[in-house]
């Protein structure tokens, strides 16, 4: 969709850098978001922040509780577990789909991200200062690149929705096993290469539960 006017490019700018510090830990989980406040912080009127939070509360990254005060989603083990689960049950089904789909350009694309992500994956094995957030936009484009070509941009909504609420544990734990994860990936790279469906989902699946766990133990 094409933005056009500019009281609605403000609004989108606003709503991406607020979502963005509650997904980094910026804005801490629990934190009561006032406006007056957001107003000084964010450079922006108080209505385009209420119907920012407003937006952000339908989204899942903010909560209302009986519409009289904002506050950053809590978050909890239990949240966690059912992030990932909705992960495992969406991006697999994705990626069946995407395998199915995806063309000469979706492979380039997948080699591309894979690249990178193996290419950053390495400088922080090898003890580079690499900032947390520019460490998971090579996983989240990895993953993107897997399912993109789904055919449903539904699906492809949802997914950006939940991952990006489960990549925030992350970003508040500072914990990745980029080790194990890196050679993980490797696999699901050259299954979904392969067109194997069945192997590429399989290991997705192991990939995600094996990441669910290390984040719960560092909880």
């Amino acid at each position: 969709m094409q933005i056009t006017s500019a009281a609605t490019t403000v609004g989108s700018s606003v709503y991406l850098k607020i979502k963005s510090d509650i997904i980094t830990g910026a804005l801490k989980p629990g934190k009561k978001l006032k406006l007056d406040t957001l107003k000084v912080q964010y450079l922006a009127s108080v209505s385009t922040l209420r119907e920012t939070l407003n937006r952000l509360a339908s989204d899942g990254f903010v909560e209302a509780p009986e519409q009289r005060e904002f506050l950053v989603r809590k978050m909890s083990n239990e949240d966690l577990i059912e992030l990932s689960n909705l992960r495992v049950l969406l991006e697999c089904a994705a990626l069946k789909a995407s395998l199915a789909f995806g063309d000469e350009e979706w492979e380039g694309n997948l080699v591309s991200a894979h690249h990178k992500l193996a290419m950053i994956g390495k400088k922080i094995i090898a003890g580079e200062g690499v900032p947390p957030e520019r460490q998971l936009h090579y996983d989240w484009e990895f993953h993107f690149a897997l399912v993109r070509a789904c055919n449903s941009r539904h699906m492809i909504s949802v997914f950006q929705n939940i991952y990006e609420k489960y990549i925030g544990y992350q970003l508040v734990l500072r914990n990745y096993r980029w080790a194990k994860a890196l050679e993980e990936q490797q696999m699901i790279f050259e299954a979904a290469l392969a067109r194997d469906s069945e192997a590429a989902t399989e290991l997705l699946k192991s990939h995600l539960r094996k990441s669910l766990s290390f984040s719960l133990a560092a909880s």
